[in-house]
């Protein structure tokens, strides 16, 4: 019995690839494994490559595996583009429909060439090669075709249960077929028996868009875009049930000025988007910086520059998000690097933004965003509502008939008391130029150090209340290398440090969740107890790198691992690189 393995679907766009994928995983899921998804897909509507790798464990992992056991594949472009990753023994389950073939080089490998086209007709439509294919995957896996009753009725009882038994009969066909095939379940293909369980499997930006939820969030304009789509889909849904709305804008610089507009009068509102629409909002996130104004942007990143490749990950916003704006902004940061964390982070974000007057970014990947993952489910007791000196609904003292409330005060924290639009004895100006304490325009000098040092002084106070900056796994005091990543890389970290332990190679690991203010702090200590310092990222310049040396120093001891091709980094691939870059010293490797 095998206590984990890998499985993959591929095929062209339009031809069900994601919803087998999809129901593949929620069998799995429900019957209590562990699950980590990847989606490989083309910057098209239909047509062009995609497949989807799921991983299916008997315990918690957070990244694809390195390799594949078994292989299903629609077209003959899968079994040429992805039939490298199989593993020897593996097995490719193949469409007769278009005659397949193995490539040259391939390992040796077990070939089903199944009539799952041929079936789904026979069925009464092809588009139910799906559930061919998934049935055909479970009689190797020993999966019972009933197993499946549930999610098909969940899925299509809506049109009738003659359309649920078709598709039930469709699993079992393909189930029947690959059963004869092989004389039964494959022993080496047996999943250790998991603990049925209570728990979610789900994306990034559906966790984001629940902790907004959860946060109070209740209005959000945008504009779709991929990666970041989904938040904004999730919440058409859910905030009218809430008394809120989603408006879909125009373009990025009427989202993030509508979401400032609605801040500014007392709601809580967010924005969704990826590094183009960033772009677009660097002005606006500006005025939300002078005229403290809180607001929370998600910023989903992809493969760029300018339109560059928006269906694959790339880390390459962290220095846009950081000092995109023109003139000096303080503004917040957040790199969650888990589902969950996306959520918690997201209702965090809502809070930094409030208490502290300012923009708030949260920054995710294309992997963190769209890749589906097993996750506890969320603890709704942990999330509190912070409005810091929010005024509203309170009576303010009574003022002289041409005094205006002191809505930027000049405070040791930085922070001036907040009203609303309308509030008796809070009438003041608010203007994107420098201005007074009652928000009066104003060059005057004085004035202005005064005004920005407030402003700046935010970001102390972000630093000394958020709480845990960066995930530590330091078990060694003096360690040979110190891995540092962000985001989605966390999981294929943990996973090369393993293997690197096992070889006697001391790891210590940082996954920097505070990307600005960057706590330089936390990290200070742990950099100095290694002898050599790796980044992993997803960029070509080194941009985390870039900032631990800048903030920490050390620049001597700390190399990189960059990864910018648009595929997520690997196990073996982290693996390799460390280990050669403690081996051999001073260099910069970058993955291939």
């Amino acid at each position: 019995m095998i206590s984990q393995l890998s499985w993959k679907v591929g095929g062209q766009q339009g031809e069900g690839i994601e919803s087998t994928g999809e129901i593949f995983s929620m069998a799995m899921n429900r019957m209590g494994y562990h699950l980590y998804s990847y989606r490989h897909f083309s910057s098209r509507i239909k047509g062009g490559h995609t497949n989807n790798k799921i991983r299916v464990s008997t315990t918690p992992m957070r990244a694809i595996s390195d390799d594949l056991d078994i292989l299903v594949a629609f077209d003959q472009e899968t079994i040429d583009f992805n039939g490298h990753e199989l593993r020897e023994g593996g097995i490719i389950i193949a469409d007769t429909k278009f005659n397949p073939k193995l490539p040259d080089g391939l390992k040796p490998v077990r070939f089903l060439a199944v009539p799952l086209t041929e079936i789904a007709d026979e069925l009464g439509t092809s588009l139910m090669k799906n559930m061919v294919s998934i049935g055909a995957s479970s009689a190797i896996l020993g999966i019972p075709v009933e197993s499946y009753r549930n999610i098909v009725e969940d899925m299509f009882l809506r049109k009738g249960e003659k359309v649920v038994e078709k598709n039930m009969e469709a699993i079992r066909r393909g189930f029947d077929f690959v059963s004869e095939q092989t004389g039964g379940q494959l022993p080496e293909f047996q999943l250790e028996k998991a603990q049925p369980q209570k728990q979610l499997f789900m994306i990034g930006n559906d966790a984001i868009a629940l902790g907004a939820v959860a946060a109070g969030c209740r209005f959000m304009p945008a504009y779709p875009i991929t990666p970041a789509s989904e938040v904004m889909e999730y919440l058409i849904k859910k905030l009218p049930k809430f008394g809120g709305t989603v408006i879909q804008t125009e373009d990025e610089i009427a989202a993030i000025t509508m979401a400032i507009g609605a801040n500014f009068a007392g709601a809580r509102a967010l924005t969704a988007s990826a590094g183009p629409g960033l772009s677009l909002m660097m002005e606006a996130i500006g005025l939300a910086g002078i005229t403290e104004t809180p607001v929370v942007i998600v910023d989903t990143q992809r493969g760029g520059p300018s339109t560059g490749m928006p269906t694959k990950i790339e880390q390459s916003d962290v220095n846009a998000m950081i000092y995109g704006t023109h003139g000096d902004v303080p503004k917040v940061v957040i790199a969650p690097s888990t589902v969950e964390e996306c959520f918690y982070d997201t209702v965090e974000a809502f809070n930094i933004a409030e208490e502290y007057q300012l923009p708030v970014i949260v920054m995710t990947d294309l992997t963190l965003s769209l890749g589906k993952q097993t996750v506890v489910p969320f603890d709704y007791n942990k999330v509190e509502i912070r409005r810091g000196k929010l005024l509203a609904g309170q009576e303010l003292p009574e003022k002289e008939q041409n005094d205006l409330f002191k809505r930027y005060e000049v405070t040791e924290d930085g922070v001036s008391p907040r009203v609303i639009p309308g509030q008796k004895y809070g009438l003041h100006h608010v203007t994107g130029v420098e201005h007074d304490q009652t928000g009066r325009p104003s060059e005057n000098a004085a004035n202005r150090k005064a005004q920005m040092e407030k402003r700046m002084r935010k970001l102390d106070g972000v630093l000394k209340t958020f709480k845990n900056p960066v995930v530590v796994d330091a078990p060694h005091e003096e360690a040979d290398v110190l891995v540092v990543g962000i985001n989605s890389t966390i999981g294929t970290i943990q996973e090369a440090k393993v293997r690197l332990e096992q070889e006697g190679v001391k790891v210590n690991h940082a996954q920097i969740r505070l990307l600005h203010p960057f706590p330089a702090e936390e990290l200070k200590a742990l950099v100095e107890k290694a002898k050599k310092v790796v980044v992993i990222e997803h960029n070509i310049q080194g941009q985390v790198k870039n900032l631990l040396k800048q903030h920490v120093g050390n620049a001597e001891k700390i190399e990189s691992v960059l990864k910018y091709d648009g595929n997520p980094f690997l196990p073996k691939e982290i693996y390799a690189e460390v280990k050669e870059l403690v081996k051999h010293g001073d260099y910069e490797r970058v993955s291939k």
